[in-house]
């Protein structure tokens, strides 16, 4: 059984060798070729080396002195080789690496492209850790046979180039070392099979270990919230140190077997100078024979290796390669026309009959609902209703199952790659800010000049904190913007949404941790605003709820009823049900916060709403 699990990891290794030389074939070609001249001058270099010892040596030690021809002849041609074996030398390290770290970049970007280009339904079933994990060390180790490849390459020229050396140098000295040879490759063999599965092991566990430490840092507020350092930290060690035991036992294969492989050159020069010494006693071979053919074997020790380290790296290979591939074969991709869609004016949108689940579970049934251009519409229902899938819908992050969301009439599938992009911005519930400067993360790449971010900001309602910042538009906000509230947070993402002139804003419950008043200010902004956007909301409050044209009440994934505020309230009970508790609940945490006299006054996180009443 182990037997066809090496046969079937080398078959596949080899395979994946195979599209590296494809896909690289000038540079693989070039740095074969700068390996082969290594390997032609290894030899090349011993018979240099022979040819001193019969003509230079010998001749010193018989004749008291050396011919100035023979002399410079001698230095020409260890020189020489030596010179060519160097260039040798380096063009193949230099080849090699840029074999290697071509195809890992290679690897990269079409991991990265593959990312961008599947739904978020994909994303949602894969672990970021594993797919960090994918991008960086599958990468990495489907290519690090590659360094070594080329070296083994030319050490199987410099074999052949050797055995004929020796056949041509002395048939038995030959024979001799052909038996070193197999011996070799048995024991390589045998190296494989016992490295493969351990080799493959830890490659799995790194990418799990990146897994588990990449869950844990983007919990880290829930971690400590919750007091789980060290479960977590536990939880950490014992993968861990599942990986250090896997990497100790390919360790420990590794430090039995490389003395072993070492050994057998050596052994390969005690028995020529045995068998050779024997020989030139009787005549049968001259010194310079007897020299090349050792010292032949003195350097074929290390060079030999290099088929052993293409061979230890293929288990990893293969494991990094499959899972590569299992991210480029992934299905799903979103698929995009080639509809442009109108390039001005708020944009009408359309849900017909959209159906979507998780799997098995089916969260929208059947929704139908329209928004006319220019109009502002609140979904509202309770949790787990589906509001949240909905929009992701509607911004076309995900696919309905059956149904069409339409823009201007138009299929949001019809539409060209960042058409969608161009007319529909997405706040989400969760905001994600980048460790840059204000200005950095409300243009983020948009052609928008500083004026263009202040008049965001100002409909956002931020521009009276960022002006007292320290540096204004160039300050950090650091991590996640670490250094702002929750509601500054919001404001921040709700401007870097509107400086793009949207035809369609979508607000997942995005002004959710801003005061009533200031977001009441925000939502007339959008609606009143020179540019208005067709504006769809998820909202909870009472207040914000009331702003909105139109309301579309959402219950287990149903359209239950839709029409404006005051109409929802007289005749549907579910709808006032929902939305009297939600006015009760702030009712209730107003009446049990400390009176406004007792609370120590933070200028820096209510100044703003002051400025802006003045």
């Amino acid at each position: 059984m182990a037997s066809k699990v090496t046969s079937a990891v080398m078959s596949q290794g080899l395979r994946v060798l195979g599209v590296a030389i494809r896909t690289e074939k000038a540079v693989f070609a070039l740095a074969v070729v700068a390996s082969a001249v290594y390997g032609g001058m290894t030899v090349g270099s011993a018979w240099a080396l022979g040819w001193a010892t019969q003509n230079l040596v010998l001749p010193a030690f018989q004749q008291g002195s050396v011919a100035s021809g023979a002399m410079w002849t001698g230095v020409f041609l260890i020189v020489g080789a030596a010179l060519l074996k160097a260039l040798g030398v380096a063009g193949r390290r230099i080849l090699a690496g840029l074999l290697q770290y071509r195809m890992q970049a290679r690897s990269r970007r079409d991991v990265t492209k593959q990312y961008l280009r599947l739904p978020l339904s994909w994303h949602h079933r894969h672990p970021t850790g594993q797919l960090l994990s994918n991008a960086s060390a599958d990468a990495e180790a489907a290519w690090a046979p590659l360094a070594p490849l080329p070296m083994a390459v030319g050490v199987i020229v410099m074999l052949v180039t050797a055995a004929i050396a020796m056949l041509f140098t002395d048939l038995v000295l030959a024979l001799v070392g052909f038996l070193i040879f197999p011996a070799i490759a048995v024991l390589n063999l045998i190296y494989q099979r016992k490295l493969s599965p351990l080799a493959t092991r830890a490659q799995q566990l790194r990418a799990e270990v990146s897994e588990i430490a990449h869950e844990s840092f983007d919990g880290a507020l829930v971690v400590k919230t919750l007091g789980r350092e060290e479960l977590e930290t536990e939880r950490f060690q014992r993968r861990a140190h599942e990986l250090r035991d896997a990497n100790i036992a390919v360790g420990r294969v590794r430090g039995l077997f490389d003395p072993m492989l070492e050994a057998l050159p050596t052994i390969g020069v005690l028995a020529v100078l045995a068998v050779g010494a024997t020989r030139l006693s009787t005549g049968a071979i001259d010194a310079g024979a007897l020299v090349r053919v050792a010292y032949l074997f003195t350097l074929l020790a290390f060079p030999i290796r290099a088929l052993g380290w293409v061979l230890a790296e293929l288990p990893r290979s293969v494991v990094g390669w499959q899972r590569v591939q299992a991210v480029l074969d992934a299905t799903g991709s979103m698929e995009y026309g080639k509809a442009t869609a109108t390039s001005s004016g708020p944009a009408g949108l359309e849900a017909r009959e959209v159906s979507y689940a998780y799997g098995e579970a089916k969260v929208l049934h059947e929704v139908t609902f329209e928004v006319p251009a220019g109009r502002t519409v609140a979904l509202v229902g309770p949790t787990g209703s589906g509001k949240s899938t909905l929009v992701q819908l509607l911004a076309r992050l995900v696919d309905p199952d059956t149904g069409r969301v339409l823009l201007d009439g138009q299929d949001l599938r019809d539409l060209a790659y960042g058409g969608i992009a161009e007319s529909v911005a997405l706040v989400p519930q969760q905001t994600f800010l980048f460790d840059d400067t204000v200005r950095g993360n409300i243009a983020l790449g948009a052609d928008a000049d500083d004026e263009d971010v202040w008049a965001a900001l100002r409909l956002a309602q931020a521009d009276g904190f960022v002006a007292r910042m320290s540096s204004g538009l160039d300050t950090r906000v650091g991590e996640r913007g670490t250094t702002l509230s929750g509601g500054q947070r919001q404001r921040l993402a709700l401007a870097r949404a509107v400086v793009r002139r949207p035809r369609l804003l979508i607000l997942d419950d995005a002004t959710s941790s801003v005061d009533p008043q200031v977001e009441a200010k925000i939502l007339y902004g959008l609606r009143d605003n020179a540019e208005a956007s067709t504006v769809v909301v998820v909202a909870y409050r009472m207040a914000t709820i009331a702003l909105a044209d139109e309301v579309v009440f959402l219950d287990h994934g149903r359209v239950v009823d839709r029409g404006p505020h005051e109409e929802l309230l007289a005749r549907c009970s579910g709808y006032r049900n929902l939305v009297t508790a939600y006015e009760r609940e702030e009712a209730e945490r107003a009446a049990i916060e400390v009176p406004f006299d007792e609370v120590p006054f933070d200028e820096e996180e209510f100044g703003e709403e002051e400025e802006v009443s003045a």
